[in-house]
């Protein structure tokens, strides 16, 4: 009973002598009680103060013990609720419990009986609310790691954010003449794979690839680099290896490393006579099939030290032609079924952001525009 000294019980019944004889049972048992003589005024009390366990006749005038119930429980679910009947409405009682009674007492009831009905009870009850509280404690917990994963995540991505930066702004350092070339082809690579079904992952690693791919030619002389006619064969046996030495910087960067393989394979041709391993086919990662396209769209549309940007209709044309040679003929096939307007769209959006100094808005994650 000392558990009960600390529970409010309220006894609900429309006989005085029921009510009288629990009252009193449970006052002497040193419980914090009070009685209703009926439902209404229950209720009543009910909204001033919170009752651990109520104890209530099944038949009552004006509302009954079942109606009683539904009202509690749905005004406080953890509110335990034992049942006073007769023999002859067992199954009444029977079904308190499906709606949610602890227990249920028969008249004429002894009193050990009443007091372990309201034991059981009242420990079901604070099992519970134990129960609520693990779980609210639980929840608390989840959503405070979860805070701070998102924090430590936020941070990995913007760590993520300046190496990239910062390797893409030491190669513009060294070619002014192509800015905006890497955030371009990214923006078309993405726009082309979509064709592909590839995952998030992918579509994460392929943009990285894209707006790295040359970060090898940081190892190119500068007098190979910015060369303004065309090079020697010794000078294009040194400007061949930037793919393998931009990989080799890659490999070495955990989070860029699955980007590497593109950077890699970005200079190699469908029919096997690009650099630097002569791969053919669709031994070319998909990624860097993809990218081919997309490059020499840009590096045909874009001033170069040698030559002005041509129009976008003859670079179609001329990719158009390489499909089968240069190209993948199913990347060539759905380069083509974009049109033309959305390349124009990406080429003039990209220029203005790198204008406006945005360019790594869209580093680390996909745009929603991109996929």
């Amino acid at each position: 009973m000392r558990q009960r000294n600390r529970e409010k019980i309220l006894i609900v019944d429309d006989e005085p002598n029921v009510r009288s004889v629990l009252l009193s049972h449970f006052k002497n048992e040193g419980s914090d009680c009070c009685a209703s003589p009926d439902a209404f005024d229950a209720l009543a009390k009910i909204k001033n103060q919170r009752f651990s366990l109520v104890i209530s006749d099944v038949m009552m005038p004006g509302m009954s013990g079942m109606e009683l119930l539904r009202l509690v429980r749905k005004r406080d679910p953890e509110t335990a609720f034992i049942m006073i009947t007769g023999l002859a409405d067992i199954n009444t009682a029977v079904d308190s419990l499906r709606i949610g009674a602890s227990d249920f007492i028969t008249k004429p009831f002894e009193l050990p009986s009443v007091r372990r009905a309201v034991g059981r009870a009242l420990e079901r009850r604070r099992l519970l609310i134990q129960n609520r509280r693990h779980q609210e404690e639980l929840e608390r917990k989840v959503q405070e790691r979860t805070l701070e994963l998102n924090e430590a995540l936020y941070d990995i991505e913007e760590s993520y954010k300046i190496t990239l930066e910062a390797l893409v702004m030491a190669l513009d350092a060294r070619e002014h003449e192509t800015s905006a070339h890497s955030q371009r082809v990214r923006e078309y690579t993405l726009t082309l794979a979509r064709q592909f079904g590839l995952s998030h992952d992918d579509f994460v690693h392929l943009g990285r690839g894209a707006l790295l791919h040359d970060v090898g030619k940081i190892g190119v002389r500068d007098s190979i680099l910015l060369k303004p006619g065309k090079l020697t064969e010794a000078e294009w046996v040194e400007m061949k290896k930037h793919p393998q030495i931009g990989y080799e910087i890659l490999q070495n960067i955990e989070f860029l490393s699955p980007a590497a393989e593109m950077v890699l394979c970005h200079q190699e041709r469908w029919d096997g006579r690009g650099y630097p391993n002569g791969l053919k086919g669709t031994s070319i990662p998909i990624g860097a099939r993809i990218f081919a396209v997309v490059d020499t769209l840009d590096a045909m549309t874009s001033d170069r030290p040698y030559r002005k940007a041509l129009s976008f209709d003859v670079a179609l044309d001329e990719i158009r032609a390489g499909s089968g040679t240069q190209f993948d003929p199913h990347v060539v096939e759905a380069f083509l079924a974009i049109p033309q307007n959305a390349w124009l769209s990406i080429h003039a959006s990209v220029n203005r952001k790198y204008r406006n100094q945005n360019c790594f808005d869209l580093i680390c994650t996909i745009s929603s525009t991109s996929l």
